[in-house]
């Protein structure tokens, strides 16, 4: 789905949210009851997909930054990862922005637009990012996994397979080459 027929837009202290439900409550109440807190303590930003036709939320997301760490339990996940990366510039810890948060209205699911967020925050760091930033992390809940994997993203270990949530990633070079491609 083009998202462009939509405002996105930062959250801010004086931001009125307009009505938003998903079909979780704890992101619910996140952004109506801790995302305007996160902002203030410089902990994550929120940024607000509405629609101006229906004056609702469609979406939002959250985004903070984060760094992907070597684990030595996890050597060959490791391995993996620092393949695609030069000799010269491989590290313990690599830079990345963290989604937080990422939440679609039941109102508008099943249309696109956690595939267009995810676009968007794919091409918003690799095109005049103003850090460096090698990796998209996320959290993702476990019913989400599914999601995240059509979109590219891989785990970062199977230590967490039954856990509420697992750790996934996505690599934003092979995406920003594959744009200079196009």
């Amino acid at each position: 789905m083009d998202i462009s027929s939509f405002d996105l837009f930062p959250l801010d202290e004086k931001t009125e949210i307009l009505p938003f439900c998903s079909k979780d409550d704890e992101l619910n109440n996140f952004l109506f009851d801790d995302a305007k807190n996160y902002l203030a303590e410089l902990m994550a930003v929120t940024y607000l997909l509405v629609d101006r036709q229906t004056q609702k939320t469609v979406a939002y997301f959250t985004l903070l930054n984060d760094k992907v760490s070597y684990d030595p339990e996890e050597r060959s996940l490791w391995n993996r990862i620092n393949r695609r990366i030069s000799n010269n510039k491989r590290r313990k810890t690599y830079p990345s922005v963290k989604i937080g948060r990422l939440a679609v209205s039941m109102d508008y699911e099943h249309q696109g637009i956690g595939r267009a967020i995810l676009n968007f925050v794919k091409h918003a760091f690799t095109n005049g990012n103003r850090t460096g930033c090698r990796f998209i992390t996320v959290d993702a809940y476990a019913a989400a996994t599914g999601f995240y994997i059509k979109n590219s993203f891989d785990f970062f270990t199977q230590k967490d397979r039954k856990d509420a949530t697992r750790l996934m990633f996505f690599d934003l070079k092979p995406f920003k080459d594959a744009q200079k491609k196009n």
